[in-house]
């Protein structure tokens, strides 16, 4: 093994295989959509060149900048509750119910299996008005209030989406930070509660800081999968009413799509993709402080 590791030639042989095949699945595809920025048409009347118009056209996209604005506040909301949840999830896993937690893992978890769509069309029956009131608007009758079109305004049609999200992502994040949180060695947790600190002041000061790393993963991956959200909106409001929940994967769907401008639906993919990679490189910058300043008051 060392005689074939140490050969050069050997190591390209065993990995051109692997790296053309995955140029081929990978790369081609992305740098074909970078190359379509610069052109308008589609497979049908085919291309022409525009240079820098897809782009011009995409600052003064007064539907771009909405669906910007709207795709970032669903991250921001969703991934805050997402994570939240999961942790507190996660918390109660291992010091409340410890071994006795499998049963309800497994039960907060089985969303996370169920098709999106389905779950989609749960919620709109849950909460819908038309023909027939759904469950939660008659729990609001019977306490003596009105039926509200929840998927009448973008604000309630928002407070749903959420609500559907959190749900269905809980249990994932539950297990990625129970995970995390395992891995804490007993003797710290033992030493911690000797010296006085329990409850909400032992996860402060020893809990939360020993899971940072698996936390800042949840946190980068809730907001790049949030960022990307596409498939349950589709399935609860399809962008509606209006285009007031409409994400910017929606909008580069129909663009694309619907109205077939592959050169605008790729520059749409490309905003996409710098706004995914600028909010991880704040996140990561950001949790690097915090690790730094903690260590510097140690």
């Amino acid at each position: 093994m060392r005689d074939v590791l140490g050969d050069r030639k050997a190591i390209v042989i065993l990995l051109a295989p692997a790296l053309a095949f995955y140029t081929l699945i990978k790369l081609v595809p992305i740098l074909w959509s970078l190359g379509l920025t610069f052109f308008d048409g589609n497979v049908l009347r085919g291309y022409e060149p525009v240079g820098f118009d897809n782009f011009t056209r995409l600052v003064n996209d007064s539907v771009f900048w909405e669906a910007t604005a709207f795709t970032l506040k669903y991250a921001l909301v969703a991934t805050v509750l997402q994570v939240a949840a999961g942790y507190l999830l996660a918390i109660l896993y291992v010091f409340v119910l410890r071994k006795g937690s499998a049963l309800l893992r497994t039960i907060v978890f089985f969303p996370v299996i169920l098709p999106t769509v389905a779950v989609g069309v749960l919620f709109k029956r849950l909460f819908g008005i038309h023909p027939t009131p759904g469950p939660v608007n008659s729990i609001i009758e019977a306490f003596g209030g009105q039926s509200l079109d929840w998927f009448a305004s973008g604000d309630t049609s928002f407070l749903v989406l959420i609500l559907m999200d959190v749900w269905r992502s809980m249990g994932f994040f539950a297990v990625l930070l129970y995970a995390g949180l395992v891995d804490i060695p007993e003797e710290v947790i033992e030493s911690a509660r000797m010296d006085g600190a329990k409850g909400a002041r032992l996860i402060r000061h020893i809990v939360l800081p020993l899971s940072l790393p698996v936390l800042l993963s949840a946190v980068v991956f809730a907001v790049n999968s949030t960022l990307k959200v596409f498939d349950s909106i589709l399935a609860i409001t399809n962008g509606g009413p209006g285009t007031e929940t409409q994400p910017l994967t929606l909008y580069m769907y129909r663009t694309v799509f619907t109205y077939n401008e592959y050169g605008y639906g790729s520059t749409l993919a490309l905003a996409l993709t710098v706004i995914a990679f600028l909010v991880t490189i704040v996140i990561f910058r950001s949790a690097r402080k915090d690790i730094t300043a903690d260590k510097a008051a140690r």
